[in-house]
């Protein structure tokens, strides 16, 4: 079957995106890879033949916007269920001719975005830089869109499918305190940065003194020809081709990626 949502493969952990072919076990609710079709479904690994999942699973990126495509997919099941049930045997015609709900469609948006923007990061992975996408945090069910490995330090990415231009609104002067504010076209977005904020301090937490910056993506908002780019609170806000500019300029550094890579890894599993 083409399977609905992201996962991995029963016997060889191979990452298996939406929509690949693969057999599903019901017993098990598992699937298996079609590479692996052969092994009967209850036939177990050989050790001295292939490595542990744990050990392949570290060893894969992850697959960007899949849980964002998940909850989508998830939502868009349920809303259709919902028109069948209250228009019977017109039911097929009412989800045919039916708009999807927009807090449904944002986060088919969301994981377009997520996917776009992992596309590019998985383009600049190499000895010197590593890419995990959408990483669960331990004890939430919050994930990290994307991370990367820089010999220079971590950098934890949320990526947004955002209209508009992001721009940063200053408050206050001598007498009021300074706030800062960020806004994408008319719309407040600052708790955007605190939420980026959490994430940068989960990962401080397991890297201990290694560097840690934290980055606001938009894919398609409306920047200018001309400069856009700036920070609010320690976080970088800015757009991809620029994002992938300031990571390639991060090569030269004390860090050892691969070692910090399968560290970061072990400890954020795949959401």
């Amino acid at each position: 079957m083409n399977i609905r949502y992201a996962g991995a493969c029963r016997l060889c952990g191979a990452s298996l995106p939406v929509g690949t072919k693969a057999i599903y076990e019901s017993e098990t609710k598992t699937i298996r890879c079609l590479d692996c079709a052969t092994k009967a479904p209850g036939e177990a690994i050989d050790p001295d033949l292939e490595p542990p999942r744990d050990a392949l699973l570290s060893t894969e990126p992850g697959v960007a916007g899949a849980s964002a495509r998940r909850e989508y997919e998830r939502r868009k099941a349920k809303d259709e269920e919902k028109l069948r049930e209250n228009w019977g045997r017109f039911g097929g015609l009412a989800v045919a001719l039916s708009d999807e709900r927009p807090h449904t469609k944002s986060w088919d948006r969301g994981a377009i975005g997520e996917e776009r923007l992992g596309d590019r990061l998985n383009a600049l992975a190499a000895d010197g830089l590593a890419v995990l996408h959408d990483r669960r945090i331990p004890g939430s069910k919050a994930n990290i869109d994307h991370i990367a490995i820089t010999p220079r330090g971590i950098w934890v990415i949320d990526a947004k499918r955002y209209k508009g231009r992001p721009e940063l609104k200053i408050e206050g002067a001598i007498l009021r305190p300074r706030v800062e504010k960020l806004l994408v076209g008319r719309r407040d977005c600052t708790k955007l940065v605190k939420g980026v904020l959490k994430q940068v301090d989960v990962m401080r937490d397991l890297v201990g003194d290694v560097p840690v910056t934290g980055a606001l993506c938009f894919i398609e908002a409306n920047w200018p020809l001309i400069g856009g780019a700036f920070s609010t609170q320690g976080v970088h806000v800015l757009w991809p081709k620029r994002l992938a500019k300031v990571l390639t300029e991060q090569t030269v550094g004390d860090i050892d990626v691969a070692r910090m890579r399968e560290s970061i890894a072990s400890r954020f599993k795949p959401a």
